[in-house]
C-alpha cells in the first residue's frame, strides 16, 4: 500500500501549483493527508459520501471525490478554495493518487514476485504467467548480487533502511532491475546485464556499490554475486551462488570486500565438503595437532611465509631476523607435522589443511 507520506508530499505539490487546500481520507473516516486544518469535521460527511453511489459530491462548498483501486474504494479527496476550476484540479487529484496506487500495487507485486522466485517458490508456469502479467522480460541476462552493510552509528533496523536506500538511488533510473530483501541481514539487487558487459563489469559495480555505502557511513560492506542467468527461471540459481559466495567469502577470504562466485576457488571444495572428513584431514595433516597448539611465532611465520610465496629470503627480510632462524623454524614445524613448507607439495596440503580447519570452526561456531 502506498505510504501516506506519499500522499501528503503529493497533494502538497498540486496546492502550490492549484493554489487550492486538499484533504484525503480513508473509507474508514481516518485522516491520511491534509493540507489544512479541519479535515476532522468532514468526517462524517465522507462516511455518508462513501456509502453513497455518487463519485463526486459538493458539500459544504469542500468538493468530495471517490478514489478506486480495481474497483474498490480507498480514499476520499476534499478540495476547496477560491478557484473556479476547484472541481477539474479535484479530479486531476483523485487521478493522480489512482495512479499512485497503480504505481506502487505494481511494485509490490513485482517485489512479491522477485522473492518468491529467488526461494524457488514459484513453479515453471507461474513464473511465465507473472513475467508476462508484470511486463518482465524473462530472456533478459540478469545476475544477482547481495549487499551486506553495518552503520557503525546507528542500529541493525536504521541501518538496513539506510543501506538499501543507497543502493535504490544507485539504480533508481534502471526500471529493469530489482531490489528487494529477504531477511535482516543482506540486500537483494537483480541487475539486467547489457550484451556487452562480462563479470569485470560486474566486478566494478560491486565496487561502486562499496564506494557509496563507505560514502552513507555504512561500514564493513560486503558484495557478493552469482554467475549471469539467461532466463528468468534462472534467477534463483544465480541467488544461491551468491548466497554460497558471500558465505565462503566470510570464511575464507574476509580481507575482500567484493567476492565472485567464479572466483571462489579452492574455498568453494571445501565449503561443500562433510565435517567429519574434513575433521580426518586436519588431523592426517597437523599429525594430530591442532592450530592451538603452535605458538605466536610460529603461525606469524607460517602466514608470512605463504605471503611471500614460498620465498625464505624475502619472508626473513620482513620478519627481521635471519635466514637461519627462518630455516630453524621451518625445521621445527617439519619435526612437529612432517611438512616441509619448503617443498611445493607439503605446502599445498599444508595451506589447505589451513583452510579446512577454518571452515571446521565456521561450522562449530554456527552450530552453537
Amino acid at each position: 500500500m502506498i505510504s501516506n507520506q506519499i500522499i501528503q508530499n503529493t497533494i502538497e505539490g498540486v496546492k502550490n501549483i492549484g493554489r487550492v487546500e486538499i484533504g484525503v481520507v480513508d473509507v474508514e473516516g481516518k485522516v491520511v493527508a491534509s493540507t489544512f486544518s479541519g479535515v476532522e469535521m468532514f468526517v462524517d460527511a465522507v462516511l455518508s459520501f462513501v456509502d453513497s453511489p455518487a463519485d463526486s459530491q459538493d458539500v459544504q462548498g469542500v468538493q468530495f471525490f471517490k478514489v478506486f483501486d480495481d474497483n474498490q474504494l480507498e480514499y476520499v479527496v476534499l478540495v476547496k478554495g477560491e478557484s473556479e476550476d476547484v472541481y477539474m484540479l479535484g479530479k486531476i487529484i483523485a487521478f493522480q493518487i489512482q495512479g499512485l496506487l497503480v504505481a506502487y500495487k505494481e511494485r509490490y507485486d513485482k517485489d512479491n514476485f522477485i522473492k518468491n522466485l529467488l526461494l524457488d517458490n514459484l513453479l515453471s508456469v507461474d513464473i511465465n504467467t507473472r513475467s508476462k502479467k508484470l511486463h518482465i522480460d524473462m530472456k533478459a541476462r540478469r545476475v544477482v548480487f547481495i549487499i551486506e552493510a553495518k552503520n557503525v552509528n546507528s542500529d541493525s533496523d536504521r541501518s538496513d533502511n539506510n543501506a538499501i536506500e543507497v543502493v535504490r538511488s544507485l539504480f533508481a533510473t534502471r526500471n529493469k532491475d530489482f531490489i528487494t530483501a529477504i531477511d535482516e541481514n543482506s540486500i537483494i539487487l537483480v541487475k539486467e546485464v547489457q550484451s556487452t558487459e562480462e563479470y569485470s563489469d560486474l566486478d566494478r559495480i560491486a565496487r561502486v556499490i562499496i564506494d557509496m555505502l563507505n560514502t552513507e557511513a555504512l561500514a564493513n560492506a560486503h558484495v557478493a554475486y552469482g554467475t549471469i542467468v539467461n532466463d528468468i527461471k534462472d534467477v534463483s540459481r544465480s541467488y544461491k551462488e551468491a548466497r554460497m559466495a558471500l558465505e565462503v567469502g566470510n570464511i575464507f577470504y574476509s580481507d575482500k570486500r567484493v567476492i565472485a562466485y567464479n572466483h571462489l576457488g579452492i574455498g568453494r571444495l571445501i565449503y561443500q565438503l562433510p565435517v567429519q572428513l574434513c575433521n580426518l584431514f586436519i588431523k592426517e595433516s597437523f599429525a594430530g595437532k591442532s592450530l592451538e597448539d603452535f605458538d605466536e611465532e610460529t603461525l606469524t611465520t607460517i602466514f608470512k611465509f605463504f605471503e611471500n610465496n614460498l620465498n625464505v629470503s624475502e619472508t626473513s627480510r620482513q620478519l627481521f631476523i635471519h635466514r637461519n632462524t627462518l630455516v630453524y623454524r621451518l625445521d621445527k614445524l617439519q619435526k612437529q607435522t612432517g611438512l616441509d613448507l619448503r617443498v611445493f607439495e607439503d605446502a599445498i596440503a599444508f595451506k589447505i589443511a589451513l583452510m579446512v580447519l577454518k571452515y571446521t570452526k565456521y561450522m562449530e561456531d554456527k552450530t552453537y
